[in-house]
């Protein structure tokens, strides 16, 4: 017999810690079910998920090819330790091979996108010899020791000191640019600011550059092409590692395979998870260059994971790229992507309470503001208790409504699976035009 909604969160809110959370008053959501674009609690609510869960769930829940993938990989192997050869673990690293952009070509896997980010800095410290690693303030990188420190927001802090070395520079966010928020278009202040730092520090002693491609949790964060394309040319230039952190902007979400092809870029270094296996098993990976693959050869690598190339999670991620190849998923998205930029342009000059909608295929985030022309946050930075209290007034309103999506600060997201409907998009678009009309109470 199924639990009750009240049991199930007992249970949970007794035998274990949330993340992210005070645990006292935390109410988390019991979810039971999910198929498609939606899913139901334990008792018995539909929601339309407006954010793939945690921007993760790409190509839909309950796809039932991937869940006979993992049948039948369960049925034959479930595990071999990580010295050992799978079928499994060569197919999906030839694929991933075929799919990524430029040379890169070898995968170490991992079980999640924390594990990964913190491979990445490792291989590119043991190949250049050099120890720095230069990272973004709006950025999440992780929440393991290394992939905390590299993380720019305040989730770091309680984890400080952390590990050593790290540096950081400014974003390409030109609605609150220091430099050029007022200007037409991105003046690249950012990008000379990022030359000024690796001079300052010593190009021999920085190793990498990592940047998440399409900031995720810190705001949708889309950087003009030339932004990319220079930081290429100061990575050459200099002779320093790019990292691209395609966690949560890679496997379609931005309508590419990858967001750095938006750019006409190849890293020396790609981290992903999340959408690798649309979260139907845990996976993460970091996949180099031939080049950097090479350096091992004859040199050993200090590392690895215990469920590194886990038989059931590669098997899951094969039949998940294979569902974005078959249903057209990546083309589906660039689609979609484009419809929904219209409609979410739309509610933008409709309510004085948006500041701006950022969106690149689907991924795509609503920046709410008292005051639209100092641009004034709805909530502050960081925000806690009282200063939360539109944000959560909308908040109610999207569950009440049977709508789910992520709300950090001033900010709410829409990252629906990509195989989304139109009718499906505009039912939530719906939901967030009669919410939008909270915020715009509030608007000085």
């Amino acid at each position: 017999m199924s639990l009750s909604a009240e049991e199930v969160i007992r249970l949970n809110k007794e035998y274990t810690l949330f993340e992210w959370n005070a645990q006292a008053n935390f109410v988390p959501m019991p979810i039971e079910r999910a198929k498609g674009v939606y899913f139901w609690t334990t008792d018995g609510k539909r929601y339309l998920d407006f954010n793939s869960q945690l921007m993760s769930v790409n190509i839909g829940h309950g796809d039932e090819r991937v869940i006979r993938a993992i049948h039948e990989q369960a049925c034959k192997l479930t595990y071999a330790n990580p010295y050992a050869a799978t079928e499994v673990r060569g197919r999906l690293g030839e694929l991933l091979a075929e799919i990524t952009p430029g040379n890169l070509k070898k995968s170490f896997f991992t079980l999640g996108g924390s594990e990964a980010n913190e491979n990445a800095i490792k291989i590119a410290r043991m190949v250049s010899g050099k120890h720095k690693i230069i990272a973004r303030y709006r950025s999440y990188h992780g929440a393991t020791l290394g992939s905390a420190t590299l993380t720019g927001d305040p989730r770091r802090w309680a984890s400080e000191p952390g590990i050593s070395g790290v540096v950081r520079v400014h974003d390409p966010y030109h609605y609150r640019c220091r430099w050029c928020q007022h200007e037409e278009a991105c003046t690249l202040d950012c990008l000379n600011h990022i030359e000024d730092v690796i001079q300052f520090e010593g190009p021999h002693t920085i190793a990498a550059i990592i940047m998440e491609t399409i900031t995720g949790t810190n705001g949708i964060i889309i950087p003009p092409k030339e932004y990319y394309q220079g930081l290429r040319q100061l990575c050459d230039k200099y002779g320093i590692f790019l990292i691209l952190d395609e966690v949560m902007c890679g496997f379609g979400r931005t309508g590419k395979w990858f967001a750095c092809e938006h750019y006409d870029i190849a890293p020396d270094i790609m981290t992903m998870a999340k959408g690798l296996t649309s979260s139907y098993a845990p996976l993460g990976n970091c996949i180099v260059s031939e080049e950097i693959a090479a350096y091992f050869d004859d040199h050993v690598l200090w590392s690895g994971l215990t469920y590194g190339g886990h038989a059931l999670s590669c098997a899951a991620a094969i039949a998940c790229i294979q569902v974005y190849q078959e249903d057209n998923l990546i083309e589906r998205a660039a689609e979609m992507g484009k419809f929904l930029a219209e409609e979410e342009d739309k509610l933008k000059a409709k309510h004085p309470s948006v500041g701006e909608v950022r969106h690149i295929g689907l991924f795509s985030i609503f920046e709410l503001v008292k005051n639209p022309e100092t641009r004034e946050p709805m909530a502050p930075y960081n925000a806690k208790g009282e200063e939360m209290h539109v944000m959560n007034q909308i908040r109610k309103f999207f569950l009440d409504n049977g709508l789910f999506t992520f709300i950090r600060w001033n900010n709410f997201f829409v990252n629906p699976p990509l195989c989304i409907t139109k009718e499906e998009l505009m039912e939530g678009l719906q939901i967030i035009d009669r919410a939008l009309e909270i915020a715009d109470r509030y608007v000085e």
